[in-house]
């Protein structure tokens, strides 16, 4: 199974980022060495929908501007599902287009209870992804749920 590494503060990062968006979707991009997460660029949902996200392309050329130049490579596509569980809809399966790039989807159906999953989709498939978080010496498998952003996992 594919693992992605995130750390407890880019964690906290997406968090914020969901819950000052919601009730839209927030997206970003998660940029990295091999399958650890160095930096989370928030991203602006130019749809401003609730169930869907649309990045505004200004921003992603500046992103991968900004990643190139710090050798980093895009290791994932992140959005929040403020209402619904933490899986790809119909939509988010029809959208996954970039090749070698995991998506991340983090829930607030429950707000304290952010459920963050990552999954791999290709040709209308979608696999889990392990998603782990550190601390800087410890990993945790976000399970299910994250219990707080503070790092403490169920």
């Amino acid at each position: 199974m594919l693992r992605l590494r995130i750390p407890n503060a880019i964690f906290i990062e997406m968090v914020d980022h969901a819950r000052s968006n919601a009730p839209i979707e927030a997206c970003g991009i998660l940029a990295g060495r091999g399958r650890t997460v160095e930096r989370f660029y928030p991203m602006t949902n130019t749809n401003a929908s609730s169930d869907h996200f649309l990045m505004d392309p200004a921003e992603q050329f500046a992103v991968v501007k900004d990643m190139r130049a710090a050798g980093l490579e895009m290791l994932a596509v992140y959005h929040s599902h403020p209402q619904t569980p933490a899986r790809p809809s119909r939509e988010d399966m029809r959208l996954a287009l970039t090749p070698g790039v995991l998506y991340v989807i983090l829930s607030l159906q429950e707000p304290a209870r952010p459920v963050l999953m990552g999954y791999a989709i290709e040709n209308g498939r979608a696999d889990e992804v392990l998603v782990e978080c550190t601390d800087g010496s410890t990993v945790q498998r976000i399970a299910i749920t994250a219990a707080d952003p503070g790092g403490r996992t169920s």
